[in-house]
């Protein structure tokens, strides 16, 4: 009888046991809400299959997914922890890294270059014909600003003493001031540079055009690829749901390559999300705006490869020094 008694008490515990587990594991397997953040523009417009197939219930995680008008609006949210991933200006990843409060890391390169200088008239074809002249620009104290001062440093151009830079706080602004011509020479970012040609042509202003590609004489220097833009995803969330985050890239990468390959389809999505208003304007734009998702060794070469000329032309446009390779998961 007794024997009996322990067989039983043995085997109740062995069913609470396997009850336990299974429950730890229901646990474990919960639904994660990935909470997402991202800049309208190129970060927002190649995220936006994403975007539509969370919207359909298709997405392989169930994402909360907010765009932002501007790069402050997504340093508080890293830095209140209200965001497992987000989309930045490489410089601002850096400058995030490297504060005390906030544990992230490097995840893939998503934007190279967008920005290009535009002319009212035909006389600059390389960056020595800017000499002696007023540029306005936006982006100031952001990447536009430290990727131009570190170019023009390094073609021997002084920004201080050699051009007249102005900087002007939206680009809407400055995309009008070329399109009426109330502007000569204007540094703007896609998809602005769309918007400016496009107005211009309605003012009948025949004589804007875009005078230099920046990625281009960025090439010249053999510093590596012209990366603006990154993917950051909070330490918390990379150690606690690493199938989330695989699930994400895989997915982004994938919104990435359509957007690309499919500007028609990819624009008018974009326009119904709000990242651009319109979508003929979206389509003609995403082939200049080298939306992309580089992640890996080539994704890591690329965004230290920037940072690094970043540094050097202005230490406190990275937040005073160079993250360190935990910032890279090494």
């Amino acid at each position: 009888m007794k024997k009996i008694l322990a067989l039983l008490l043995a085997a109740v515990m062995v069913f609470a046991l396997v009850a336990c587990n299974n429950n730890n594991d229901d646990t474990e397997n919960e639904d994660v809400t990935v909470r997402v953040m991202a800049l309208k523009g190129p970060t927002g417009m190649g995220m936006v299959q994403l975007m539509e197939n969370d919207k359909n219930g298709t997405a392989k995680n169930d994402y909360d997914i907010k765009l932002a008008a501007a790069p402050a609006e997504v340093t508080a949210a890293v830095i209140a922890g209200t965001v497992d991933i987000a989309a930045v200006p490489v410089n601002l990843a850096a400058v995030l890294f490297n504060k005390p409060d906030v544990d992230i890391s490097f995840a893939a390169v998503n934007t190279l270059g967008v920005l290009y200088l535009m002319e009212n008239g035909n006389t600059i074809s390389s960056l020595d014909d800017i000499k002696g002249k007023k540029i306005y620009a936006t982006g100031q104290g952001a990447t536009p600003q430290y990727i131009l001062e570190a170019l023009l440093k390094r073609n021997n151009i002084d920004p201080e003493t050699d051009v007249e830079i102005e900087y002007i706080a939206e680009h809407a602004e400055l995309a009008t001031k070329l399109a009426t011509n109330d502007a000569a020479i204007g540094l703007l970012p896609e998809p602005q540079v769309t918007v400016a040609l496009t107005t211009a042509k309605k003012n009948d202003n025949n004589d804007l055009r875009i005078a230099l590609n920046i990625t281009e004489e960025w090439a010249k220097l053999g510093k590596g690829e012209l990366v603006q833009g990154c993917i950051i995803v909070s330490d918390k969330f990379k150690e606690e749901h690493p199938e989330q985050l695989a699930k994400f890239m895989e997915e982004y990468k994938a919104s990435t390559v359509y957007v690309v390959e499919n500007p028609k389809d990819a624009s008018v999505l974009i326009a119904e999300h709000g990242i651009i208003p319109q979508a003929p304007l979206a389509e003609k734009a995403i082939p200049n705006c080298n939306i992309c998702c580089i992640d890996g060794e080539t994704g890591i070469s690329y965004m230290k490869n920037i940072l690094e000329v970043l540094y050097a032309a202005n230490p406190s446009s990275v937040g005073g020094k160079l993250p360190t390779d935990e910032f890279y998961g090494k």
